[in-house]
Formats: C-alpha cells, sequence, structure tokens
C-alpha cells in the first residue's frame, strides 16, 4: 500500500510514516517547507513540496498518482488566524477529496479532533479551529469516499502505551501522538472501519480490541 500524507511533517504523521514503512507499506508525505525533507526521509517517507493552499488540482492529481489511501493530518497549527483554520483545516481536506473522486484513492483517513462540529459557536479562534475541522469531516462523509474519521482529544508527547479507548464518547482527556498514528496504521488495514466517525483517548484496551469493539 502507498499513503499518500498530508501534512507529513508534523508529529503524528512522521510516527506514522515509521510505522506504515515497518508494514512494509510506502508512504509520499506533503509538506510545505522543503527543509522538512530530511526529517520526512529518515522517517522513510518519500517528501513531496506542496502547499495545500495553493495548489492546482492537476498537481494534486499528479501527487495521487499511484497512491491507494489519503490520510489528511494537516493543519495550520497553533497561532494561526481563523482564516487560516478555514483554506488549511478544511479546504485543504477538500482539495483532497476532490483529487481522490478524479483520480483515486478512494481510501481517505481525516485527523479530526474531539468536539469538531460546522456548526460550533464562538469568534475565538478555537471555535473556528473546531467549524473548520467539522466542515472537513462533513464533506468527507458526504463524498461517498471509503472514509474514517478518528478524532482524538488532547495531544500529548508522551510515550504511547498502545492501550487506548474508542467510541463516540471516551474516558480519559488526553492520548499520546504516538497511540493516535498506531490507531491509524491500524485503521489503514482494517476494511471495517470504512464509514465509521469515532473518538480515540488513553484507556484499557488494545488497539485492535478497542477497533473491534467500534464494529
Amino acid at each position: 500500500m502507498q499513503t499518500l500524507i498530508a501534512g507529513g511533517h508534523g508529529k503524528i504523521a512522521l510516527i506514522l510514516t515509521e510505522m506504515l514503512k515497518d508494514r512494509g507499506g510506502r508512504v509520499r508525505s506533503l509538506i510545505r517547507n522543503p527543509d522538512h525533507a530530511s526529517d520526512v526521509r529518515n522517517a522513510g517517507g518519500d517528501p513531496v513540496v506542496l502547499d495545500l493552499e495553493a495548489t492546482t488540482p492537476e498537481e494534486l492529481d499528479l501527487v495521487l498518482t499511484d497512491c491507494d489511501a489519503i490520510v489528511f493530518a494537516a493543519g495550520a497549527g497553533p497561532g494561526s488566524s481563523a482564516e487560516r483554520k478555514d483554506t488549511v483545516d478544511h479546504m485543504g481536506a477538500v482539495h483532497l477529496i476532490e483529487a481522490a473522486k478524479r483520480v483515486g484513492p478512494t481510501r481517505y483517513v481525516i485527523v479530526s479532533s474531539r468536539g469538531a462540529d460546522p456548526d460550533a459557536e464562538g469568534d475565538e479562534i478555537f471555535a473556528a479551529y473546531l467549524r473548520a475541522k467539522g466542515r472537513a469531516d462533513r464533506d468527507l462523509a458526504e463524498s461517498g469516499l471509503d472514509f474514517t474519521i478518528v478524532r482524538p482529544v488532547g495531544l500529548t508527547d508522551e510515550e504511547g502505551t498502545r492501550r487506548i479507548d474508542a467510541g463516540e464518547e471516551v474516558s480519559q482527556p488526553t492520548i499520546p501522538r504516538e497511540d493516535v498514528a498506531g490507531v491509524i496504521a491500524e485503521v489503514l488495514a482494517r476494511e471495517e472501519t470504512i464509514g465509521k466517525t469515532f473518538q480515540v483517548s488513553t484507556g484499557d484496551q488494545s488497539i485492535t480490541d478497542a477497533l473491534d469493539s467500534l464494529t
């Protein structure tokens, strides 16, 4: 399997790249900053410099050639404006949805957020973020693609435990990024997670058992 990861230099993305490589997969990573290419290569991925806010359909179609799945892990990041929450977190995901519908692949996993809601109220930046994430989730779910929407709770940089909780509601307020990457790697290998939207947190179940409980 060749997976395209948008936001390929993010912490979750780099860990996921290593995991997919260890499973025998190939990773093509979209990055904005060419200085990040070496980090992607070191993780086992093939970096492609492309700005989702300024790309063309032709460029996206080209980078999706021969890919079997998309993981959207891009984000405008802390300190960005409400406008960029929309252009990256929402429209960046939409640009890839549209490209996937034109040239493939059909499998699309999005890293969303707990509380994502296209109608989230409030003028603060966090509300704009939740709206952008919610709109991306909605558009993906309505796209006809083989989607999975993963909504982590608060992210930490602690070492992963591979013990999680997954479902419509979860038991803990945080989860290590390493465990989110582990969830996504397993989701990509499981057709039965297609069409699922769920939260993930630290918990008591193995990743495989937690995902089994969703079906």
